[in-house]
């Protein structure tokens, strides 16, 4: 009943910061994915590389929609040679995994304004599921320092070398997230 209730509110999934101790933990994401997915709710996760290879089992066993943040934290300077891209692109492969195109500061070697290393990483996944791509800030940078906060307006012209093509850039802006959180339709 309660689940309804946020439904109705607007809410569309649940977070697991996996990143750092806190209220989620693995073992919870099986049951709770049961009971969100008849909602077609979706579970988001944030998890450093180390913790989705030692997880790696339960994302594949995962029967609901899985949403990675900040390009899985692929690390760099492996990029797209890593194991976790690899796992990743497999999951997005399997079809019900989605990718936050954001957080290209998070694991960079190279650092701005290109974000060379991210940027490669970020366009690979594109290519793999346009579909199910999504862009995100994560302003207001609540991992960075004060005196290191990313420019936004830098991180939002990333996109379009991650997306080169307008129409798949709209689906990535617009499309995409309209479906996944699922927006009423004019």
């Amino acid at each position: 009943m309660f689940g309804l209730c946020l439904h109705a509110a607007g809410i569309r999934g649940i977070r697991f910061n996996l990143a750092q101790a806190g209220a989620t933990t693995p073992e919870m994401m099986e049951p709770l994915a049961r009971r969100i997915k008849p909602m077609g709710w979706h579970i988001q996760i944030n998890a450093p590389a180390s913790v989705i290879m030692a997880q790696r089992d339960l994302f594949q066993r995962i029967d609901a929609t899985l949403v990675f943040d900040h390009l899985a934290h692929v690390p760099q300077p492996a990029g797209t040679s890593d194991l976790v891209f690899a796992f990743v692109k497999s999951l997005l492969e399997k079809g019900n995994v989605w990718m936050k195109l954001s957080g290209a500061y998070a694991d960079t070697k190279s650092g701005p304004p290109a974000y060379a290393d991210s940027s490669a990483v970020a366009r690979a996944f594109a290519q793999i599921a346009p579909d199910r791509m999504v862009w995100g800030s994560d302003w207001p940078h609540p991992t960075e320092k004060p005196d290191n906060k990313p420019d936004d307006a830098v991180l939002f012209d990333l996109l379009t070398g991650w997306v080169p093509d307008a129409a798949a850039r709209q689906r990535v802006l617009v499309d995409n997230p309209a479906r996944l959180y699922d927006f009423p339709r004019a």
